[in-house]
């Protein structure tokens, strides 16, 4: 499998972390954001949407979305498991993943990052105002949630299919700055899940295009 991804880029973070998990192989394709790689024909003849990641199979069919590729990587190979067979507590960890990727993520991406700068001149702190905010509505729940759990991991002693949303979005709320000390269930899980080889090994640091 080939993997295209950008160091930073949350989503395509997610998608290293279960692959990693899974023990499945893959080559890194970088995809630079930065120089708009994503919006070129080449790539976009692979992925109409123009985002990452996207994953190549063997067999040539490439699939996009991170979390539409963490469930085929769960049907496909099911061992270890990021979704346990509880139907409950598969929907209580899908609630999780869904507040990550529809709640925090669609606001607080580097497209519309960039949108509100170009069209809105929103910059410094109105911009850091604007993520947080989001963040922290989001935030807010799942530390309720991990508090009524109070295990190693989210839903558990071995990480899920929630972990694999929240330690990258929690890099990006570090990353910008954003204050999580209202958040200490949040923080001993991510950094629990932060000891695990295959967390750590999909660490943006770690990855072959990394930069300062």
């Amino acid at each position: 499998m080939q993997l295209y991804s950008y160091f930073r880029s949350s989503a395509a973070y997610r998608v290293r972390i279960a692959l990693n998990i899974k023990g499945l192989d893959y080559d890194y394709l970088p995809v630079n954001l930065l120089q708009q790689e994503h919006n070129a024909e080449r790539y976009l003849a692979r992925n109409p949407q123009g985002l990452v990641p996207a994953l190549q199979l063997d067999s040539g069919e490439v699939l996009a979305q991170s979390v539409a590729i963490l469930e085929w990587l769960e049907e496909t190979c099911p061992e270890p498991a990021l979704l346990p067979l509880d139907p409950l507590q598969r929907a209580r960890i899908r609630s999780m993943v869904n507040s990550v990727c529809c709640d925090i993520h669609p606001l607080c991406n580097v497209g519309v990052l960039n949108y509100l700068r170009e069209h809105y001149q929103v910059t410094g702190e109105d911009l850091h105002n604007w993520f947080s905010t989001w963040m922290h509505r989001s935030f807010r729940p799942i530390e309720q949630a991990l508090a009524a759990s109070n295990s190693t991991y989210s839903f558990g002693e071995t990480p899920c299919m929630a972990d694999v949303l929240l330690v990258p979005q929690v890099f990006n709320a570090r990353r910008f700055a954003i204050a999580l000390d209202d958040y200490p269930h949040l923080q001993r899980v991510v950094d629990n899940c932060g000891q695990l080889p295959a967390f750590a090994a999909a660490a943006p640091e770690r990855q072959p295009d990394a930069s300062g």
